[in-house]
């Protein structure tokens, strides 16, 4: 029986992760102090700015950087999802469980609200998917999404943890089924059932 095992990129506590992880906390305070703030946002808008020329002057060229961003066959540090390197990502770190699902937990704030005090339905549904993809992966047999099929059971909360999960169901040639969950409180929020075709895109090189 397989151990457990981390599955997503694990962050770093210096570098270009440090420095996403401040990026998240500038966007969460930013929908935090809103239009009603007593800050000064010009200011901190040329701040901001500042700190993106400072990027943009030392940044690779686009061949160059996505080129860096598939290099090797681990885990990558850049989705949307689990990387640590993408300030939208919350980010989710997904382990591998013995029984072949996988499973994560996280608390998502202001950055993914829809509904008053809840979660978006895009976010969950990107949630899933990328889950479902790794619970492909760590099955050993993965692909593309082809097919997404969510269930809306309850509104997702905001700041409570949220447990997501995925395993794969079935492989049928090329055919993937896969199936997962948002749970909150033990309660099911989102389900989703996908189909995966077993191809992938080249690298860049």
């Amino acid at each position: 029986m397989t151990a457990p095992q981390e599955l997503t990129a694990d962050p770093h506590q210096d570098g270009v992760d440090a420095a996403v992880t401040a990026a998240r906390r500038v966007i969460e305070s930013l929908l935090r102090a809103g239009s009603g703030s007593t800050a000064e946002m010009g200011r901190i808008a040329d701040q901001l700015n500042s700190v993106a020329d400072n990027l943009d002057e030392h940044a690779p060229a686009m061949n160059q950087r996505m080129v860096d961003m598939w290099a090797g066959e681990g885990t990558t540090r850049h989705d949307p999802v689990t990387g640590p390197e993408n300030a939208i990502a919350p980010p989710l770190q997904l382990i591998g469980q013995s029984d072949g699902s996988v499973r994560g937990v996280l608390t998502l704030g202001l950055p993914y609200q829809g509904p008053p005090g809840h979660v978006h339905g895009g976010i969950s549904a990107l949630i899933l998917d990328h889950t479902l993809g790794v619970a492909n992966h760590w099955a050993g047999v993965s692909g593309m999404t082809a097919e997404l099929t969510l269930r809306y059971h309850r509104p997702t909360p905001l700041f409570e943890p949220l447990t997501i999960t995925g395993v794969q169901t079935g492989v049928d040639g090329r055919k993937i089924r896969t199936s997962g969950a948002v749970t909150a409180g033990g309660e099911v929020c989102v389900s989703a059932e996908g189909l995966f075709i077993a191809k992938h895109l080249p690298r860049p090189r």
